[in-house]
């Protein structure tokens, strides 16, 4: 089943979203996220009417970094003995077709292809035993975008990936899928970039959801970040980038340079 959040294309503001499942090219309409108690309406609506926004608004974004081996060493990182996890804030997610915002403030953006993993029910403390994917709802395409000169500059990973639009995701959810071996790419311009598959994670996504749950409690919407495959590089100004991932589809986003005047920090205040 393929969940998406869409907004008529008259509608710019975003005030009206609405989650459906998609059937081809018809949205029919679900009376709440695809998360909680919902049931489906008589409501339907040609895709090509409606605008796909990312399919999950979630109260926290989990990540995980360096869980492929060749990733780890392009970047001359060394393989994490544990997952490496870390935060973005839900401002930096954008969905579908929207610009990735370049900001002034890095010299270097980075894309990263993800696997992204939707939680349907709440879960903490999960032990072994437990069937971690049953937590999982869905499975979505992400792009964990990085300004990577601010990562080495930082050190810590909040600002070089925490910048508004440096999230985006979708097109929609799909239910129906064996998260354990599936192709993720990424491509600029056609020309792809990134090509692994699932297989190769260090840590795959149900021992992920198992050892975050342990971290923190994951809620219902909540999504994680399962981490990118080797082959990173830079995105400039009207480049187009797409993450790929087999029986999800493709996500989509133009990259744009930020028009906004930066500031010194010796300038604020």
């Amino acid at each position: 089943m393929k969940f998406c959040r869409f907004i008529s294309h008259s509608d710019a503001s975003g005030s009206a979203a609405r989650y459906g499942i998609l059937d081809g090219e018809s949205i029919h309409e679900i009376s709440a996220a695809p998360w909680t108690q919902w049931r489906q309406t008589r409501d339907s609506s040609p895709l090509s009417s409606m605008r796909l926004l990312a399919p999950v608004d979630p109260r926290k974004i989990v990540c995980v970094g360096r869980n492929y081996a060749a990733h780890a060493a392009e970047l001359g990182n060394e393989i994490p003995k544990e997952p490496l996890i870390f935060l973005k804030p839900s401002t930096s997610i954008i969905g579908p077709n929207e610009s990735i915002v370049l900001p002034g403030y890095s010299q270097r953006v980075e894309h990263e292809g993800e696997l992204g993993l939707v939680i349907g029910r709440k879960c903490a403390h999960l032990a072994d035993s437990d069937d971690a994917l049953s937590y999982v709802l869905g499975y979505t395409c992400v792009n964990d975008v990085t300004a990577r000169d601010l990562q080495k500059t930082d050190v810590r990973f909040t600002r070089a990936k925490g910048f508004d639009t440096f999230c985006p995701v979708g097109p929609y959810i799909e239910s129906d899928l064996n998260p354990g071996d599936l192709l993720v790419e990424t491509t600029v311009n056609g020309a792809v970039r990134q090509s692994g598959r699932t297989s190769l994670m260090l840590f795959p996504p149900a021992f992920i959801v198992r050892w975050i749950s342990r971290m923190m409690t994951l809620e219902p919407g909540d999504l994680i970040a399962t981490g990118t495959p080797a082959g990173v590089g830079p995105i400039v100004n009207l480049d187009s980038v797409e993450v790929r991932i087999e029986g999800i589809g493709v996500l989509r986003n133009p990259a744009q340079s930020s028009p906004i005047l930066i500031l010194s920090a010796g300038s604020i205040g």
